[in-house]
């Protein structure tokens, strides 16, 4: 038999519990480390805050949105003056003070992303236009613009979380994914769709380079939904819809409003896209040379159609699409075109306005319309079928269409239909509009921010020149 002397034994024993505290040390320090956990509660407190902004600005636009209806239970012809003075001044103010706010907001997030240009990205995401994009989008809203908040407020949660982009110690993520985590994170507050706003940022806002899963993007849209939470509760955007679709005889209903929503969503994107690069003739002539001016004609186009439908084209569409999918109403045939007409105006003013929320009310009217060619029981499954048809179709993001719908419906039964006819609807999309809505306008935005910091770099440069 042989024994080991004592001392080896004591020196084994003492490298084991050297190593076991390097190795305790090195799992536990990041969890003990002050700076580590300051910057975890830095994107916390940011992500709160974007939330909340969020959130405030859904409360503002439901309070325009009555105070309008006040007005127009006072006297409807007063919209002939509101709606054109509204939309020319908001026009004058977004043009003359903060010109990155015009438009819906998801361009400017997305061309933001695109950059590695600090300046560029302060022309087109700050908290100066975060608070004025809210300020504007409630004056469209309160002078009858056919506008939504959710396109905005994707513009605002980047915003708020490009703000921690700015330190130059202790960096917590690079800026594209702070742009990326405060769109989702603005999507996720506004809809009350936690899920959707992970989807969006996944599926538009990282359209063209992969998705890195990181936790940035899932801590903003968490805390921006646990906000949304716990100031407005447990709601759904458009209550509890429980319509249902049962198989196979809900393929033809899948089939129809995919096809046709695929269609007509993709011409009306294609619309918007050729609109944005001006229009033809006198008429694209007067809105270069006086868009302040067009901007009030586009307010009383606006104004005239909301007298001609009995007022159910003011707004985001809201409370005729949940009015008609609880049954209680009924979206008239001409709604569908009124409201796109209506959409189509205020894109074309360039008043901060978001497109996103009034699109859901267009395929509300698109289901209301295809319904009248199926059996009376499946209305309702029709109108939501037809809000991811068309919303799908336009901005060509199915999987954040059909979840966002599911989410705002909770509808789970639903998740197989909508998915389905979200699939059709892109498929159909992409054949007549080859370029996504939201990526297509981010170019102009991204050249027009570029544009404005050269021009101010040799302005700059030219001033220091004839300094002496």
């Amino acid at each position: 038999m042989s024994f080991d002397p004592p001392g080896d034994n004591r020196t084994a024993s003492g490298r084991a519990l050297r190593q076991f505290a390097r190795g305790s040390r090195r799992y536990a320090l990041p969890w003990l480390s002050v700076g580590r956990w300051g910057k975890r509660i830095l994107l916390v407190g940011t992500a709160l805050l974007a939330g909340l902004i969020a959130i405030l600005f859904a409360i503002g636009a439901d309070l325009a949105i009555g105070a309008h209806q006040y007005v127009m239970n006072v006297s409807p012809w007063l919209s002939l003056l509101i709606a054109p003075g509204g939309f020319a001044a908001i026009a004058w103010i977004a043009r003359r003070f903060f010109p990155g706010t015009q438009g819906s907001g998801i361009p400017q997030a997305i061309a933001a992303s695109m950059t590695d240009d600090r300046r560029i990205r302060h022309k087109l995401l700050s908290f100066r236009i975060a608070i004025a994009k809210v300020v504007l989008t409630l004056g469209g809203l309160l002078s009858g613009g056919s506008i939504g908040r959710e396109g905005p407020s994707v513009q605002i949660g980047a915003s708020i979380m490009h703000l921690l982009a700015g330190r130059k110690k202790a960096r917590i993520a690079s800026s594209r994914d702070l742009i990326v985590a405060g769109s989702g994170a603005g999507i996720a507050a506004a809809f009350n769709t936690p899920l959707g706003g992970i989807m969006f940022a996944i599926e538009e806002m990282c359209r063209h380079r992969p998705f890195r899963a990181n936790s940035t993007t899932l801590i903003a849209v968490i805390f921006a939904g646990l906000m949304s939470l716990g100031v407005l509760g447990n709601y759904t955007y458009f209550g509890r819809t429980p319509a249902a679709l049962t198989w196979p005889a809900g393929i033809w209903p899948v089939l129809m409003c995919g096809a046709v929503g695929g269609v007509l969503g993709g011409l009306f994107g294609r619309l918007l896209i050729a609109s944005s690069r001006g229009l033809p003739g006198t008429i694209g002539e007067f809105s270069r040379r006086r868009p302040i001016a067009f901007a009030a004609v586009c307010g009383l186009g606006t104004a005239i159609i909301g007298l001609m439908s009995g007022g159910l084209t003011y707004g985001t569409g809201y409370a005729e699409s949940k009015a008609a999918l609880e049954g209680s109403a009924t979206l008239p045939f001409y709604f569908l075109i009124a409201k796109m007409a209506a959409i189509w105006l205020a894109f074309l003013s360039r008043i901060p306005a978001g497109i996103f929320a009034p699109a859901l009310a267009v395929g509300a009217g698109l289901g209301a319309d295809l319904s009248i060619l199926l059996p009376e029981e499946h209305s309702a499954v029709i109108l939501v079928l037809g809000m991811v048809a068309f919303l799908a179709g336009m901005t060509q993001t199915p999987i954040t269409s059909f979840v966002i719908v599911m989410e705002m419906t909770a509808n789970h039964e639903m998740l197989l239909p909508l998915m389905a006819t979200a699939v059709v609807a892109h498929a159909f999309s992409k054949s007549v509009a080859p370029i996504p809505l939201y990526h297509a306008l981010s170019y102009p935005a991204l050249r027009q921010a570029t544009a404005q910091t050269q021009s101010e770099s040799a302005r700059l440069s030219a001033g220091s020149r004839r300094a002496p």
